[in-house]
This record gives C-alpha cells, structure tokens and sequence, in this order.
C-alpha cells in the first residue's frame, strides 16, 4: 500500500512521525525541538568546528537517520534517481537564508509545529508569516518563476550525501575526539544514539514515502485546493499535542515553559515568511530537501549543504535570536529573561527578503512574443 494512495494513509504516516518525535523528547532530545531540522543541522555544524557556539555542538543522528533513511526507502522502492543540474548555486543561497529565517525563529517548519503543539503562541505568530511567505512564492511560481530542469546524472553523484553521512556516523560512533560536543545547554541535551539512528532512519522512510514537506502542503492548499500533504502534518501535530497534555507540558502561553523561543513577534514572522519564500523557491522545506537528497537529488543536496554554511554564518555573525530563560542568577524565583532577534538578525533578514525578490524576478521565464 502506497502512503500517499489517501489522505488517512497519509495522516498515519504523519502521526507515527508524531510518534517518534515524541519518543526523542522523552528519552533526551530537548522537548521543544525533538527532531528540528534547523537546529539539529546547527548542532552538528557546531560539532564539525563550523561554529563556536559552545552550547549547540552535537553530531544529531537525527540528521544523519533522516538522509540514511530517505536513501534507503528509496532504494528499495526503485525511487531512487540521481539527478543534479537545477542552478546549484542559487539553490545553495537559498539554504542560507533559510537557515538565517529560521534561527531567528528558533526553529524551522516541523519545529514549528512542535511548538504549536506545546501550545507556544509564539509558534502560531510565526505560522502567519511562513503561510504569507509560501503565498508570496507561490505568486513568483504562476508568473513563471523556475530553477531549472534537473537531468539525470551518474547514481553515484546522488548517494555523495548518504555516503558522507554514513562517514558522518561512524566517525561519531568510532572517534568521537574528532568532534566537538556541548558540556551544558540544548547541545547537551540527547536520546542514546542508536535510539536516535534508528527513529530517524523510519522518520526519513516515512518522509519519503508520504512526501512530507511543510511547506509544500501549505503550498497544495493555496495552489490547488489540495489538503492531501497538511494531512500528514495534520497527524504529527495531533500525536504531539496528544503527547504534551497527556505528559503535562501543553501550556498555551507566549512563554511556554521549556520551548526555547521569544516573542518578538514582527520577527518571528519576517523570519518564517523568509523561510517560506525560500522553501517554495526552492521546492520544499528543510526537511523536504534532506530526504529529496537522501533519495539522489544533488540540487537538494546542495541546498542542504547551504543550511550548514547559513548555520555557522547565524552563530558566527550573531543572526541567531536568544531564546527566553530562566534568570541563571534567580533560578529559584523562576524570573524569565526575554529572549529576542539580535540586531544582525534582523538586518540579514531585510537582506534575505531582498534577495529572495532579486531571484524570483531573475527566474520567472520571460514568455517569447
């Protein structure tokens, strides 16, 4: 049985993802990010010496599971296609700016989603801007806009993330001193890492298989009346916030505790409209394009690549917002510190916004006369 053969399939594929996010938070995953593609792609660049941000700096499986997995199913299925050629570059800026979008967020799409399930208003502010973001997009792609055909190319050249990945996984499980790794904060903070292999291993199949992509559900909707991804989403979302009030830690609230965030709300918006714009742009989500790159796709893989680059320019630069937290000098009096965009955050954000205009203007195809 396909998964995507209806729309309950599909709500299943979804709600076992719901479940395995779940199982990450409660075996050591920080609750509030479980399995966040932004900020798990942030740790592991921090634990490649990308970033000194000491705090962020673990190699996730999670990362690693997801390509491995997409691959794999791929494989498998006889889905896999290696393809490349759809402008490489610019699908590398885009990854950039997602990447600046989405840690001025604190988080990008699925985390999104794991917070809203939290009940952190914060997260449903910034579900306004993605949505305006997609809808901006998608107004670039009825004018014409495109990145390109992708052509087929060796098998090999699409497996070169899966294979570094793999390497990736045994230079953390056979030597780890070759890594940096966070002695407090959320970089500190993560299940067993077979436990996390082997959940993002079936996480990835089942993105692959249910074509999972945040943005592209919203984008179906608006496009053609198509609810048939947003219910996949639907189903994560429903088996976390099932999750959160069954374990007591559903508060609705722009200060939910434990949800590392802020409520800077102009830029919550701007930051996930950024990442809208761009995910539609280039033709899925962050975690779209990690599994179209497991399955042989070199253009994901080189947006991917982008969203490490954009990680490690977010901590080197200070583009990443600061989240809300407990006063470490009042803890006992749980006195919270608002967290907010930093002022190079927001610059590059109007930069990104520009940039992202300047593309989609270069790419819409000019009709001949």
């Amino acid at each position: 049985m396909k998964l995507s053969s209806s729309k309950k399939t599909l709500a299943l594929a979804g709600a076992l993802c719901g479940v395995i996010a779940a199982a990450l938070a409660f075996f050591g995953n920080p609750a509030n990010m479980a399995i966040c593609i932004a900020c798990f792609i942030r740790d592991t660049a921090g634990a490649l010496g990308m970033h000194s941000a000491a705090v962020v700096q673990y190699v996730r499986p999670e990362i690693i599971g997801i390509v491995l997995g997409a691959f794999i199913i791929s494989v498998a299925t006889k889905e896999y296609r290696s393809t490349a050629g759809s402008s490489p570059m610019i699908r590398f800026v885009l990854g950039v700016i997602i990447m600046i979008g989405s840690l001025v967020f604190l988080g990008c799409p699925l985390r999104m989603v794991i917070r809203m399930a939290a009940g952190d208003l914060n997260a449903y502010v910034a579900l306004v801007g993605f949505i305006l973001g997609i809808a901006v997009g998608i107004v670039a792609l009825k004018k014409g806009f495109s990145l390109g055909r992708s052509y087929e190319t060796n098998a090999a050249a699409g497996a070169v993330l899966p294979v570094i990945c793999a390497g990736l996984l045994v230079v953390l499980l056979a030597a780890p001193q070759l890594l940096k790794f966070s002695e407090s904060g959320p970089g500190s903070k993560h299940a067993p890492v077979l436990l996390a292999l082997v959940c993002a291993l079936v996480f990835g199949a089942l993105a692959q298989k249910a074509r999972m992509c945040f943005a592209g559900g919203i984008r179906d909707v608006i496009l053609m009346k198509n609810f048939d991804l947003l219910s996949v989403i639907g189903g994560l979302f429903v088996v976390l916030l099932i999750f959160n009030i069954a374990n007591g830690t559903f508060v609705l609230s722009f200060t939910t505790p434990g949800v590392v965030a802020h409520n800077d709300h102009l830029w919550n918006v701007l930051g996930m409209f950024v990442v809208g714009f761009a995910a539609t742009l280039a033709g899925g989500c962050p975690l779209r394009q990690l599994v179209l790159a497991g399955q042989g796709s070199s253009d994901a893989a080189m947006t991917v690549v982008g969203m490490f680059v954009g990680a490690a320019l977010c901590h080197n630069l200070g583009l990443a917002s600061s989240g809300t937290a407990t006063n470490a000098e009042t803890g006992e009096t749980k006195e919270l510190v608002l967290g907010a965009a930093s002022q190079n955050g927001k610059i590059a954000v109007i930069i990104c916004i520009v940039v992202l205009v300047a593309i989609s203007v270069a790419g819409i195809k000019r009709k001949k006369a």
